[in-house]
């Protein structure tokens, strides 16, 4: 390692984020002559963590959990980018004790930017109303303890992931029409993001341009997306398949049913229940606009109708 170099420590780093920030600064001569990138995983001898070495990335192990393990892997960086996963557990409790834990660590050792992949609390933005959305509230509550704390910190809140859609939630109906049936209004308004490529595109402007981004948050997503304009860029680009397509607004039982039939507690269906109903009558970013938070960003970022043209399960489509 070149003692020039500066130490980003990487969180989650073969998962969609992580991957993503690693690959944009890899990828990038300028970056990757300036970061020396530490990716943090569980377990180094899995495949994706070996061929994240291959790409000159030093792997290491650590536990959220344990602050001694964050002290060794985080001592001496520069940077670091923070995320937790609440569906590993699920449960709140954990996720913020995770997400402090890192805090903790990056202040005693001095971290000079420490970006947290964070969200809204719902439970705030409706004073209470919507209660339920524990992978929201729990990271919101990170990023107050973060900056009660004084870090140098950013807030990273990614989007809708576009990967979510097709062939999960935009799928062939049983009549064998393609469709998209959700408990909000067609007019709702999804912040979407290409998870796998475009998280690293906003984190390595963040880095970058440090002292702009400072305590700010940004809001990654390439535009807002109807659920009718999903429906709709998918029939325009495949019009043979897509003929007959619709978007379907659901009773919030059905949606609850739905859910129950794939195997999902009770609890998961309030979750996501309520997450849609806040997208829908508060916005996801409380209806704040993009514009400044793309502007940060000097690559395209992808557009919902080229995540579908790449997509697998569109080449069927074609």
């Amino acid at each position: 390692m070149s003692t020039s170099k500066q130490i980003l420590v990487v969180f989650g780093a073969t998962g969609k984020q992580g991957g993503s920030v690693i690959n944009s600064i890899v990828n990038d001569a300028a970056a990757s002559a300036r970061f020396h990138v530490k990716g943090v995983t569980r377990d180094v001898n899995k495949e994706s963590a070996k061929a994240l070495a291959t790409k000159g990335v030093e792997v290491v192990a650590a536990d959220l959990n344990d602050k001694d393990s964050l002290r060794a892997v985080i001592k001496g960086a520069y940077a670091v980018f923070s995320i937790t996963n609440f569906w590993e557990y699920f449960n709140m409790e954990i996720e913020v004790k995770q997400g402090k834990n890192v805090a903790d660590v990056s202040k005693e050792e001095g971290v000079q930017h420490l970006i947290w992949s964070s969200l809204l609390s719902v439970n705030k933005h409706t004073s209470g109303k919507l209660s339920k959305v524990y992978h929201f509230d729990g990271k919101a509550e990170v990023e107050e303890y973060i900056r009660a704390l004084g870090i140098p910190a950013t807030f990273f809140l990614a989007g809708a992931y576009m990967s979510d859609y097709p062939g999960s939630l935009l799928r062939q109906m049983p009549d064998g029409k393609w469709g998209l049936a959700l408990p909000v209004p067609a007019d709702a308004q999804f912040p979407l993001i290409d998870i796998e490529h475009d998280t690293g595109k906003f984190v390595k402007a963040i880095l970058l341009k440090r002292e702009e981004v400072l305590g700010r948050q940004i809001y990654a997503s390439a535009a807002y997306y109807t659920p009718q304009q999903m429906v709709d860029h998918l029939k325009k680009l495949y019009p043979e398949a897509g003929e007959g397509a619709a978007y379907h607004e659901l009773p919030h039982d059905a949606f609850k049913g739905i859910l129950a039939k794939q195997g999902m507690p009770e609890v998961v269906q309030e979750e996501l229940l309520q997450n849609l109903i806040f997208i829908a009558e508060y916005g996801y970013y409380g209806g704040e606009s993009l514009d400044e938070s793309i502007a940060i960003v000097d690559e395209p970022l992808t557009s919902w109708e080229q995540y579908l043209q790449n997509h697998p399960i569109c080449a069927d489509l074609k």
